[in-house]
């Protein structure tokens, strides 16, 4: 069985064919990242309509290079939640098609459970039940994930996302979009403990939120004060951009970190699986392997290559068909956060 998975939640057009043992045959992402960089940040109006324009080459890339053509696909999976409106529509639109003119079953991935699936595929294992954790520039959530389909919101952020906030501290400190790996590069020569930046909920022990925002705020006003400022005019000394993102990184590390080791403690899981763009930071992952190995937890973070946007993990589409869940051409998207309990 060979199945064609699209992505287009937010700013990368995807597409890859999996088989149902899940071999990859191909796999193609399309970044926007020199589109959205002058605006630091993703315009949903911009990244949409380069879905539209990348959609079609990027199927046909896809499956030049899988050696396959349309006829020979026994499904279409495509993610149709959470996301932006407009990106997940034009995947969603594509995908309906493809199966209208092909007669083939329509397929829907939630792009949450697909980023925790990314582990399972790098494990090439079972890897549930497990705590899952998601860190992106979209999404900062723990989850009770009892199978690959049946997540259970264990708690989440109640602002910024991590990612979000990287990129927000690095336009303050006048880094390139994407901020993670900005951040990440310049933190290499500061001093993680030169600002004390506040760790929000950290030791709120009877929560499993997470809040970016005063974080990024404390930032701000170390940076330039309060008031209205130009960021771009400003002029900071290498060595001061180093050591806040340093210590700007340091405190998200520990947010993460301590939160998902306490889900892992109250729901009594001993896995804890990763995934989203923020999941590539060497920092976290780090952290995260040292704090695993001293607590006895087995740890499962996606490869570099699978932590960003990418139609590989949409190879959980695999487990809805074994499991008969099958969409009609009515599938809509939802664009807001996953809702409570299977999907």
């Amino acid at each position: 069985m060979k199945i064609l998975t699209i992505e287009s939640t937010c700013d990368e057009t995807a597409a890859a064919v999996i088989t149902d043992e899940f071999e990859v045959l191909s796999s193609v992402v399309a970044s926007q990242e020199q589109l959205h960089q002058k605006f630091n940040g993703v315009v949903p109006e911009i990244a949409a309509r380069a879905h539209v324009e990348r959609i079609l080459p990027v199927i046909n890339e896809t499956l030049e290079r899988a050696s396959i053509s349309l006829t020979d696909l026994d499904a279409v999976a495509v993610a149709n939640e959470p996301g932006l409106a407009g990106s997940l529509l034009v995947g969603v639109v594509a995908a309906k098609a493809l199966c209208l003119a092909h007669d083939i079953p329509l397929v829907a991935v939630n792009h949450l459970q697909a980023h925790i699936f990314a582990c399972r595929l790098a494990a090439e294992k079972n890897v549930f039940p497990c705590v899952g954790l998601i860190v992106s520039g979209g999404h900062s959530n723990l989850y009770k994930c009892n199978t690959a389909l049946d997540f259970t919101p264990l708690g989440g952020t109640i602002d910024d996302a991590a990612g979000e906030a990287f990129d927000k501290v690095a336009t303050m400190l006048g880094l390139p979009y994407p901020g993670g790996p900005s951040i990440s590069k310049a933190a290499l020569e500061g001093d993680n403990k030169a600002y004390s930046f506040p760790r929000p909920f950290l030791r709120d022990k009877e929560s499993l939120d997470f809040s970016f925002s005063g974080l990024k705020t404390a930032v701000r006003y170390e940076i330039a004060g309060q008031g209205q400022v130009d960021f771009s005019a400003l002029e900071i000394p290498e060595q001061k951009i180093a050591d806040v993102a340093a210590s700007f990184q340091a405190a998200v590390v520990d947010c993460l970190a301590g939160k998902a080791m306490l889900a892992l403690e109250r729901s009594g899981m001993d896995t804890l699986c990763v995934g989203g763009g923020v999941a590539a930071n060497h920092v976290l992952r780090d952290r995260l392997q040292a704090e695993c190995e001293q607590a006895g937890v087995t740890l499962h973070i996606a490869p570099f290559k699978l932590c960003t946007d990418n139609a590989v993990m949409g190879a959980i589409a695999i487990e809805r068909l074994q499991a008969g869940l099958i969409e009609d051409l009515s599938l809509d998207i939802s664009p807001g956060l996953m809702r409570i309990g299977k999907s």
